[in-house]
């Protein structure tokens, strides 16, 4: 007979995310996970030594699938740098409504209790800074809209994750590209006379 294959964490991992996108993460469990891999649950705990360690792991890796997703939907992104992770977010939500779920209902990792505890995260500082170079907005205004157009955002993914909206591709830019453009139109009365916001570099750091 052939030897086993040896079950690594990888496989772990990607047999995880199979039953989480199919099902929701409250179906992976290591008999779940050991059934699919056709093994026993023993190389399961030699790879992780109880279901946390594996949950934060398995939290990373869906979060790296996210970050890939938004990657490949540059390739058809609309020509506003400003709405790719706004559209991407909404569209993850209504593609893979249990890893969205996961990500970013049950474990987001936010605790906000005032407008700046948004940006305590890094990242999203760092995108608010890129928002405020593409759009030529000054930097506190510009915290103050991209929190706005986040949470704006978070709302019609959450409803659409949940199977409580359904909206398409066309309707959802819709949506976002007027919320965003009634913001911007109110800076417009303090910019009159400078030039139009230059998406050049700032731009492409956004998608």
């Amino acid at each position: 007979m052939p030897p086993k294959a040896k079950i690594t964490k990888e496989m772990i991992l990607h047999t995880a995310l199979q039953i989480t996108r199919e099902t929701g993460f409250e179906a992976v469990n290591a008999r779940r996970i050991a059934g699919k891999l056709q093994c026993s649950t023993r190389p399961i705990f030699t790879c992780y030594q109880n279901m946390d360690e594996l949950k934060r792991g398995f939290l990373a890796f869906a979060y790296e699938y996210y970050e890939g997703y938004v990657a490949r939907y540059r390739g058809h992104a609309p020509a506003n740098p400003c709405l790719l992770l706004p559209l991407s977010y909404i569209r993850f939500a209504r593609e893979e409504p249990n890893l969205f779920q996961l990500l970013f209902i049950n474990d987001m990792d936010l605790k906000m209790t005032g407008p700046g505890d948004f940006y305590k995260e890094p990242d999203n500082e760092k995108r608010a800074r890129l928002f405020s170079q593409a759009t030529g907005i000054g930097w506190e205004r510009a915290k103050v809209i991209f929190l706005d157009l986040f949470l704006y955002t978070h709302g019609i993914a959450v409803l659409t994750a949940t199977k409580k909206l359904r909206l398409g591709g066309e309707d959802a830019e819709k949506m976002v590209s007027h919320f965003l453009s009634a913001f911007l139109g109110r800076e417009k009365p303090a910019r009159q006379g400078a030039p139009g916001p230059d998406l050049g570099e700032a731009g492409k750091e956004l998608k």
